[in-house]
């Protein structure tokens, strides 16, 4: 696939490493789907969808450094939406994010009401300065909305996982998951009797996005995350290096811990 030349038409300040860029296209994503977004001369980057036309970016390296100096009116390449994205199921479901993870659900649970799906949602953040979307998720989730942070400055302290105290889980028809890693590998495996109703986004090294290079592979299954995934139900990742180690850009694995 060729990339789509396409234009920046607003960028907007979310957090003070995070923005969300939108695009002079409505691509048609499913939630959950991404894009690989070329910026010409630096690199091409996977990037999940925040709504129709609309990215959210954390700025953690070269690239997105590049893209934060970019502004409306500039041209970036775009090859996508690619590959697969949540499906909404029942008529009731959680919504469990944490970080720029977050992004991909707002827009999932905002079909989700249109469908007259009830939504609740779980979100965490590092901080209160971390903190995005949380007039999104107010909006969209008509249970609850339940807030932590690592440091304690909002909400539950502690890890996302430190609010499944305060949810009846059996009560949900599906579950959809998206963070860090070691965030939603701390969800799955402290639920995994629910694993099969999990949906889970993952973000993992995409070089191709077309399943050629291995370097986004599960093992034992070999799992292509980015023509199979991004989205994976949770119970083929209990058995597994998911959580454990992954692979870099030169494809040597390493620990998911650092």
């Amino acid at each position: 696939m060729r990339p789509l030349d396409c234009t920046i038409t607003e960028v907007r300040s979310e957090a003070p490493l995070i923005r969300t860029f939108r695009l002079n296209r409505d691509l048609d994503p499913a939630p959950g789907q991404y894009l690989m977004l070329w910026i010409r001369g630096v690199d091409e980057i996977p990037m999940s969808f925040s709504g129709p036309d609309t990215i959210t970016v954390q700025s953690v390296g070269e690239a997105t450094g590049a893209l934060f100096k970019m502004g409306a009116g500039r041209s970036v390449g775009v090859r996508g939406p690619l590959g697969n994205g949540f499906v909404l199921r029942g008529s009731r479901i959680l919504l469990i994010g944490g970080g720029v993870g977050t992004a991909p659900l707002a827009f999932l649970g905002e079909q989700a009401r249109r469908a007259e799906i009830s939504v609740a949602s779980l979100i965490g953040f590092r901080s209160k300065w971390d903190m995005i979307f949380l007039d999104r998720f107010e909006n969209i989730s008509n249970i609850n909305t339940i807030l932590t942070t690592d440091d304690g400055s909002a909400g539950i302290p502690g890890r996302v996982s430190a609010g499944l105290a305060h949810l009846d889980i059996e009560s949900f028809d599906q579950i959809y998951l998206c963070g860090p890693e070691m965030m939603m590998w701390d969800v799955i495996s402290r639920t995994a009797e629910h694993a099969e109703r999990i949906q889970a986004c993952i973000n993992r090294h995409f070089k191709c996005a077309a399943g050629v290079c291995g370097s986004c592979c599960i093992d034992p299954e070999g799992l292509r995350v980015c023509v199979e995934g991004p989205v994976i139900r949770a119970d083929r990742l209990l058995e597994g290096e998911f959580g454990r180690y992954r692979r870099d850009a030169s494809g040597s694995k390493g620990s998911c811990n650092g």
